[in-house]
């Protein structure tokens, strides 16, 4: 089984939001939709702070490489991230909203061991019958 960080509900949100994590995030890991692409994304942010696996995997785009896969290797893989992972920060820098797609570019400030592992990447997220799902991520700046 895996298990989850805990947050309380009045705590200010990981994803950035000046909102308690209660009326921002959680009602996402809780099952309600999201309502755009940045919400999604922010509120996948949240749930790799929290280590919250299963929440990924069903947000993540059904053509995506990882959702095909070896789906329990994939979520131990997040797992793993996540224990050995301080999220120190989220910083969105851009949300282009569409219709069907949308595209967030975002800095998110990581910590691994003594390691900055922060990076900047431009997602691309896809709407399926009216659901959000992240498609895919190009890190920006990489070499």
């Amino acid at each position: 089984m895996i298990l989850s960080k805990s947050i309380n509900k009045y705590d200010p949100c990981l994803c950035g939001n000046k909102a308690f994590y209660q009326k921002c995030c959680k009602k996402y890991h809780d099952g309600e939709i999201p309502e755009s692409a940045e919400a999604l994304m922010r509120s996948r942010y949240s749930a790799y702070a929290l280590n919250l696996v299963d929440y990924i995997v069903s947000t993540t785009h059904p053509q995506h490489p990882d959702y095909l896969g070896d789906r329990q290797q994939w979520k131990e893989y997040i797992h793993r991230f996540g224990i050995q992972t301080k999220f120190d920060r989220l910083e969105v820098l851009e949300f282009v909203d569409g219709d069907k797609e949308a595209t967030v570019s975002f800095t998110v400030h990581l910590r691994q061991g003594l390691e900055d592992a922060s990076f900047t990447e431009k997602s691309l997220f896809e709407k399926i019958d009216g659901r959000w799902f992240y498609k895919s991520g190009e890190l920006v700046g990489a070499k």
